[in-house]
């Protein structure tokens, strides 16, 4: 077993921009995935299976929902904090990170935000222990980019509603004991719905034959004939932007683990290229390879104060949409680049398990899709600087 042993870098001194409290969550996610994750990440990414012993720990150091309030079983932390943590969670693993990911924002926000208090009350302080895991229904199998074609509708019989559908590519699904199931009523409205493990004609095959996010379980949702509780439905919003609201506190939360990703990448390069002597002299001695970590340390650095700053306007309520956009495009684009990178830094040895930085590439491939791809966030940017959309 290799010990982990992981430096962030911190160029540009960011560190004086966080609160101890910042620092004091930053801290104690870095140890606990140093002493649970690292340890292990690479067998189960191996075997294509999620750790579920880590599920308890994800929760005591706020992996899932820091940001929701105490009294629903939250943290109550800020949004530098909730980026911190899963900055933290993606330098062990993407995979693990997404799970958190989803059960912060895709799972517990829109509960809080659109749900009534005794949906609050009845799953948020599970969910933020992590005794229950949650997913999150939006695409699927013909409708990812442009989720409001979807075709998965539910219909009032009375005293229940009726759900028909199917889901794909659905983090936590295999395992998940609530979906938060986004379909049309009969108006084509749609809405959110909670959906329990066990209500029948609901199922959660698993998707198998990944490349990628290997220590991530992912799987579709299926729903034939489900009658669903008409207290099951999320009552303060409708409409696409509901969930595209979640989007936006996942797609924050993605920019701030793909540095994570980055920095282990990078670290690991650097420490490598002290070690590894070739024609007499260690490789971090040579131009080319200087040349890598320099424009390594100075996209991290770039990254770091985007998404600092976006932290702060998402803690003011200024962020916008386009802005989050932005940062998950830029900074996941940075780590895959990055990752290839110090890949050829490591040579052979950079496709093996004994290092983590094929696992970081690999699982970034899927980053960059997820979430709005590369090239939909593009066009986000460009129809929010030319007021011109080019979806269509």
């Amino acid at each position: 077993m290799k010990p982990d042993l992981f430096q962030a870098p911190d160029y540009y001194n960011l560190d004086d921009l966080l609160t101890d409290e910042h620092k004091l969550v930053r801290e104690s996610a870095r140890a606990w995935v140093k002493r649970e994750v690292s340890p292990i990440i690479e067998e189960y990414a191996q075997k294509a299976e999620f750790p579920k012993q880590i599920i308890k720990g994800l929760g005591e150091i706020g992996g899932f929902g820091p940001y929701i309030p105490v009294e629903y079983g939250g943290a109550g932390l800020d949004q530098i904090s909730y980026g911190l943590i899963m900055q933290e969670i993606e330098r062990g693993d993407s995979g693990v990170r997404s799970t958190s990911s989803v059960q912060s924002s895709l799972v517990m926000y829109p509960i809080w935000k659109y749900g009534n208090e005794e949906q609050r009350m009845k799953y948020l302080p599970k969910l933020a222990t992590g005794e229950y895991i949650g997913c999150f229904g939006l695409t699927e199998p013909d409708h990812g980019s442009d989720p409001g074609s979807m075709i998965t509708n539910f219909k009032d019989m009375g005293d229940h509603y009726l759900l028909n559908g199917a889901k794909m590519w659905i983090s936590n699904a295999p395992f998940a004991d609530i979906a938060i199931v986004w379909a049309k009523n009969e108006e084509g409205r749609i809405h959110g719905l909670i959906v329990e493990r066990g209500m029948e004609g609901f199922s959660t095959p698993e998707t198998h034959n990944k490349w990628s996010l290997r220590a991530s379980a992912t799987g579709e949702l299926i729903f034939d004939n489900v009658k669903v509780p008409k207290e099951n439905l999320l009552p303060n919003k409708s409409g696409l932007g509901a969930p595209l609201g979640c989007l936006d506190s996942a797609r924050y939360g993605i920019a701030w683990g793909a540095i994570g990703a980055a920095m282990d990448c990078y670290d690991t390069a650097l420490r490598y290229s002290k070690e590894r002597i070739q024609f007499g002299k260690a490789i971090g001695g040579t131009q080319l390879q200087q040349k890598k970590l320099a424009e390594m340390i100075t996209e991290i650095t770039k990254a770091q104060l985007l998404t600092w700053r976006l932290g702060v306007l998402r803690n003011e309520g200024k962020a916008t949409t386009a802005q989050i956009s932005m940062a998950k495009r830029n900074n996941v684009n940075m780590a895959i680049n990055i990752a290839r990178e110090a890949r050829q830094m490591l040579g052979g040895m950079g496709i093996t398990g004994e290092y983590s930085i094929m696992r970081h590439m690999m699982n970034l491939e899927s980053v960059i899709t997820y979430e709005g791809t590369h090239d939909i966030h593009l066009l986000i940017t460009g129809m929010d600087v030319t007021g011109i959309p080019a979806f269509k």
